[in-house]
């Protein structure tokens, strides 16, 4: 079910910090208490190949997100013990160490089941064996969500496993709401930060399409 335009869940969730801290995020509240933006994204699994290349992309571009009032929270399934083992691995030997921003540990899968971005376990017949089997790894897909400072979701994304996110769409994406939020305009295809928009009405897209 799709969250785009409605209030982010209401959910306590397990997080980790690369000190070595645990304790709780509400995703929401840490949009509406701070008065900030927040991008969520969830990824697979620690330890893995795609994974650490997008949660190294997002620190790399922090300073970014900090500068458009947004926070930046990773999430996947694993327990924050493991988090924090990945987060003392060194980048060389596929770790993630050197990541600042918060990571949620949503090992009992609350959050993520509420989402519906579980690669579910489900039984498939296999006709050699006459026998159902269990597929799916009970993990995430890559999910992103970008929440506003009221905490509705202005945009949510699922990447299949194999497929990494470009972290630049997300900063175009945050650019053109803010865009929205301030000027009352609305952004066509392919806007960017700097560029043309448009009043949300025929004459507003008339003139548009006849200058570009």
């Amino acid at each position: 079910m799709a969250l785009v335009g409605k209030k982010f869940p209401n959910l306590n969730v397990d997080a980790m910090n690369e000190m070595g801290d645990t304790f709780k995020i509400n995703v929401l509240e840490e949009a509406i208490n701070n008065k900030k933006k927040v991008l969520l994204f969830w990824y697979p699994k620690d330890f893995t190949f795609v994974c650490p290349t997008e949660l190294h992309a997002f620190q790399e571009a922090l300073p970014e997100f900090e500068k458009r009032n947004t926070l930046v929270i990773g999430a996947s399934c694993d327990t924050p013990e493991v988090h924090f083992a990945w987060l003392n691995t060194a980048k060389d030997n596929g770790g993630i160490e050197g990541v600042t921003y918060p990571l949620l540990a949503d090992s009992n899968r609350n959050l993520a089941t509420i989402l519906g971005i579980l690669d579910i376990q489900s039984e498939v017949y296999n006709e050699e064996t006459g026998t159902y089997l269990l597929e799916g790894d009970n993990v995430t897909y890559r999910a992103t969500y970008l929440i506003d400072e009221d905490g509705l979701v202005y945009h949510e994304g699922i990447n299949h496993m194999p497929v990494g996110r470009n972290v630049k769409e997300y900063l175009r994406l945050i650019d053109a709401y803010t865009h929205v939020q301030t000027n009352g305009e609305v952004c066509p295809a392919n806007w960017e930060e700097g560029k043309e928009a448009m009043h949300a009405n025929r004459s507003g897209v008339a003139a548009y399409l006849s200058a570009n």
